[in-house]
């Protein structure tokens, strides 16, 4: 006997088994079914439309300019050791005929004085006369020897093996921002060093009482200036001016990353700043006042001012804008309420400040304390959380991901290099792998 079509209500016989939902079915249905497999043809090829119309919009250089940049730094240092030594080496050979030619200098000046005043006192005895003729064969014989040195150079040629440089594609779940590793290396700082830190891919900016200095990867102190001016307050790095930015309470410094010269940027002496931060294209400092301003300067051609953003924009009149941190056309805002004694993140689009969104920083806090935040990679946050002696890990909706207990007070947060996170403590600088 012949089965009926497995929809509910139909009466009709089957005339096939449907592959995709394994029931009888007769025709019609088995005719629906198919329309309805069909149908969602459509979807995928829109999605696969768009998929590469994405790959497309990709550019190579955006992809590989971290990479880039650090094989130009790496090309940099390179050539800047050669001239060094080139430099160096130059300068020895000119020494080592310039003492020669000194010295026949004093001599000829000599002769010349004893010759002018025998002329002078018109006195000479024979015994001068052969004196004189003698000294005089004698810088003759000497400065023919000079014009015929010739100098042995020998030189080895530099032997630069691939492996010097090794690229590797690191994937984001290789990266795991939530876990830190234990201090691996500290850097001591003396009594009275300020605790603000700043970095860019090959250099971390610190203060080292008294003089502020360059760090490298390897935690060696590159260079060092001494700090004649106020107190920092903070510090970051532009990579489109190529700067250190370095603020105390009223003044803007840039510093290139040798500390060859400080730039002091012309401002407006009635501000008080808290905090700095650099875009793509902009610095944004906050001032030191409850309801903070923001004031935004345009990084190119130099530091110029291009507008003031107020409250209710930035904050309210009894808040605070603590620390500013910009990823990309992003930034997120440390806000602490003096009134209610709360703290929260906001992330912002660095063009209007529109808010993204908000979170809450659960505990009761100090408006004595200043804290910091920095941004890491996937558009996640970490904040210093000086009253609790944590750092929280803010994913890139808002949401906190994990609490990351600290041994000390943890004043100070920055992202260095591809795989390392340091944090700023009283006693020092602590690196940490991730």
């Amino acid at each position: 006997m012949s089965q009926s079509c497995a929809v509910l209500q139909c009466e009709r016989k089957f005339r096939a088994l449907c592959d995709c939902c394994k029931q009888n079915l007769c025709l019609q249905h088995l005719t629906e079914h198919n329309i309805i497999l069909v149908s969602q043809l459509n979807p995928l090829t829109n999605e696969i439309k768009a998929l590469g119309e994405r790959l497309e919009s990709l550019k190579l250089h955006d992809i590989v300019r971290n990479g880039h940049q650090k094989l130009k730094q790496w090309q940099k240092d390179c050539h800047e050791k050669i001239d060094h030594l080139f430099e160096k080496k130059y300068q020895e050979l000119d020494r080592l005929v310039t003492e020669k030619l000194d010295q026949q200098r004093e001599n000829i000046r000599r002769l010349h004085s004893k010759l002018s005043k025998l002329v002078h006192e018109q006195e000479a005895t024979r015994n001068d006369i052969d004196m004189l003729s003698t000294a005089i064969r004698q810088i003759e014989i000497d400065l023919k020897k000079i014009e015929q040195t010739s100098f042995q150079i020998n030189t080895r040629s530099l032997v630069i093996d691939d492996s010097y440089i090794q690229v590797r594609k690191i994937d984001e779940h290789e990266r795991d921002h939530s876990t830190l590793a234990s201090v691996y290396r500290t850097l001591a700082s003396p009594s009275g060093s300020y605790v603000e830190v700043a970095s860019n891919d090959q250099f971390l900016l610190v203060h080292q009482k008294p003089n502020l200095c360059i760090v490298d990867l390897d935690m060696n102190i590159k260079q060092q200036i001494l700090w004649e001016h106020k107190q920092i307050w903070d510090m970051c790095w532009s990579s489109v001016a190529d700067r250190f930015i370095v603020i105390d309470e009223v003044d803007i410094f840039l510093i290139d990353e040798r500390l060859i010269y400080i730039e002091t940027v012309d401002t407006d002496k009635r501000r008080k700043w808290m905090s700095c931060a650099c875009s793509q294209t902009s610095l944004f400092l906050s001032t030191d006042e409850w309801g903070s301003k923001i004031m935004q300067f345009r990084l190119l051609p130099s530091i110029t001012f291009t507008k003031e953003w107020k409250p209710p924009s930035t904050c309210t009149e009894n808040e605070r804008i603590d620390g500013i941190a910009c990823s990309g056309d992003m930034c997120a805002l440390l806000i602490m309420n003096g009134k209610e004694k709360s703290l929260r993140i906001e992330l912002r689009v660095c063009a209007t400040f529109r808010r993204i969104w908000l979170r809450l920083i659960d505990g009761i806090f100090d408006s004595n304390f200043i804290l910091r935040c920095c941004s890491l990679k996937s558009d996640e946050w970490l904040v210093a959380d000086c009253e609790n002696r944590c750092l929280l890990h803010i994913t890139k909706d808002g949401k906190l991901k994990m609490t990351i207990k600290y041994h000390e007070i943890p004043y100070r947060i920055k992202r260095f290099g591809s795989d390392m996170i340091v944090v700023s403590t009283q006693k020092g600088i602590n690196f940490h792998k991730i």
